[in-house]
């Protein structure tokens, strides 16, 4: 049990140098996929028991390949314990291997070639989230202030990586678009902290010129739209769809860059039905609808009425959480209870996000009634 132990502990300890060093996912909130790390442990562990040597550039790879694309699709995000076991078995025998790994991948998901609307997703939650990292590290990507390559390599306080807007918040939503299509994900790009701040609230025709003209090629290299047209707040929805096309033509570059020419496993287009990833209201307006009547009745009740859209940033490290429904960060009796914070319909990666950094998360509105009545108006 001890040597079982230590050689898991060793295992995974190279799984995340690897996952790291090559694919550029250098920190918890975007490492996705974690239950492909058991099977990458037990193939490195197996190769080293069998005293096959150092591996190949290409099948350390291959590996990586399958760990991003399980991850990608959600391989382990429904059942669990027998997608892991079945998976874990086929590295057993002697005909057992990556090969036998991808096509299970293949044959369960339908296809591993992404598409554009895979990158359809919104907010921090996102499961295409990690992955639009993955491509900033991992690719050729520049930081728009300082024309740098936005490796893991990069030290200073301002040069921590810091998820920026590209059209601002607040002119979208002077302009009428909805929080979907505000923290949609193809909004999304990676710059330092220092470049985020000096940027602010421009629109991109406003800054985007600029950016060009002192780092020729920085914004191609961030996947952006050469359109000008697509660069005013107007054509924002038409500046998402051009973006898209981009993101997902890059990660097929990446992906058939770890498969050092094995063109096999990305030739197959997934079948849309099959790929809905990202979980959607059923009614935007009917939701604002249903925040906006519970903070009525939070106020009829004489307490806060809670604070919409609240952007949460972790005072620890400065990093932002994301874009919440409906919180009280200061608790539903300022400085006596605890933060809470109402998510409806957001991915579990924010759920999660929004425990860690102290909040009380209430996923449906009934509940959190029950919890006020209970907790606060019952005494």
């Amino acid at each position: 049990m001890q040597d079982a132990v230590e050689r898991a502990t060793r295992q995974v300890d190279t799984s995340l140098n690897l996952i790291a060093g090559r694919l550029g996912l250098d920190h918890d909130r975007v490492l996705f996929g974690r239950f492909g790390i058991p099977v990458m442990a037990r193939y490195l562990d197996q190769r080293q028991q069998q005293k096959l040597g150092a591996m190949s550039a290409q099948e350390r790879d291959k590996l990586l390949f399958w760990f991003a694309q399980s991850g990608m699709w959600g391989r382990y995000s429904g059942s669990t314990e027998s997608a892991l076991d079945r998976d874990l078995g086929m590295l057993a025998g002697e005909s057992g291997g990556l090969d036998q790994l991808l096509d299970e991948l293949r044959q369960w998901h339908g296809g591993l070639r992404a598409e554009p609307e895979h990158f359809g997703g919104w907010s921090l939650g996102a499961r295409f989230y990690p992955v639009l990292y993955l491509l900033t590290r991992m690719g050729e990507a520049r930081d728009w202030g300082s024309g740098l390559p936005l490796k893991a390599s990069l030290h200073g306080e301002l040069s921590r990586l810091e998820v920026h807007h590209i059209f601002p918040k607040s002119q979208l939503y002077k302009k009428g678009y909805k929080r979907r299509e505000v923290n949609a994900l193809a909004n999304f790009c990676f710059l330092t902290k220092d470049t985020n701040l000096d940027i602010s609230d421009k629109l991109p025709q406003r800054y985007f010129p600029q950016v060009e003209k002192l780092h020729p090629g920085a914004l191609a290299s961030q996947w952006i739209p050469e359109d000008e047209r697509l660069w005013k707040a107007d054509h924002y929805l038409d500046f998402l769809e051009a973006r898209k096309e981009l993101l997902a033509k890059e990660l097929n570059k990446r992906m058939q860059e770890l498969l050092h020419g094995d063109k096999r496993w990305l030739k197959e287009r997934a079948p849309l039905e099959q790929v809905t990833l990202e979980p959607r209201p059923s009614d935007e307006d009917e939701e604002a609808a249903e925040l906006q009547t519970l903070s009525e009745w939070m106020a009829s009740n004489a307490l806060p009425k809670g604070q919409r859209d609240y952007e949460c940033i972790d005072e620890a490290t400065g990093e932002r959480i994301g874009v919440f429904d409906l919180a009280w960060p200061k608790g539903v009796q300022e400085g006596l209870s605890t933060p809470v914070v109402v998510l409806l319909n957001e991915e579990e990666a924010l759920v999660a996000a929004a425990s860690e950094v102290g909040f009380k998360v209430f996923r449906t509105i009934g509940r959190f009634r029950k919890y006020v009545e209970r907790e606060v108006l019952s005494g």
